[in-house]
């Protein structure tokens, strides 16, 4: 018996088993993107983290990528410039990072999301920190706005999961 009024159950059936197949490849692909862009992170120049976001990094291995990230940052941006972008692979992950003012930027990724594709990612973080600060920011300038900066971080990394999803 059909609950659609002018549909057979050979159809209900059929629209259920295509919806059911659609769902789960929307998941899939949910869970392949969550795996691509692993993380973003801000950080002062102490190397205190001021913003994080994981995306499919287990709990326990957070700690082990926040100091390695810092530590790849202490080591190598010393003297460079604002938006210049720097290059790391760690395990088969990639890592592109930069200074923009007082804050250091790093974006993980693995698969599709090599270092060519993070470091279109980082431009759009960079220009939208520097949108939401007018300027590139001091550390007191960012934590200002710090409401801002992570509700564009987090529409920014929306807008990549959905564009790879294909919505």
């Amino acid at each position: 018996m059909s609950f659609v009024k002018g549909v057979t159950d050979s159809e209900s059936s059929l629209n259920l088993t295509l919806e059911d197949g659609v769902i789960g490849d929307q998941e899939k692909r949910a869970r392949k993107i969550e795996k691509m862009i692993l993380a973003v992170l801000f950080a002062n120049v102490e190397g205190n983290i001021l913003i994080e976001r994981f995306h499919g990094v287990p709990a326990e291995e957070r700690l082990h990528w926040r100091s390695f990230l810092v530590k790849l940052g202490a080591d190598n941006l010393k003297g460079v410039k604002n938006e210049e972008l720097l290059v790391a692979c760690h395990k088969s992950v990639y890592i592109v990072y930069t200074v923009l003012g007082d804050v250091s930027i790093y974006v993980v990724g693995k698969d599709e999301y090599d270092e060519l594709a993070l470091s279109e990612v980082l431009f759009v973080i960079t220009s939208a920190v520097k949108d939401v600060c007018g300027k590139p920011p001091s550390e007191r300038l960012f934590l200002d706005k710090y409401g801002r900066i992570c509700l564009c971080l987090d529409e920014i990394v929306w807008q990549v999961r959905r564009h790879e999803q294909g919505f």
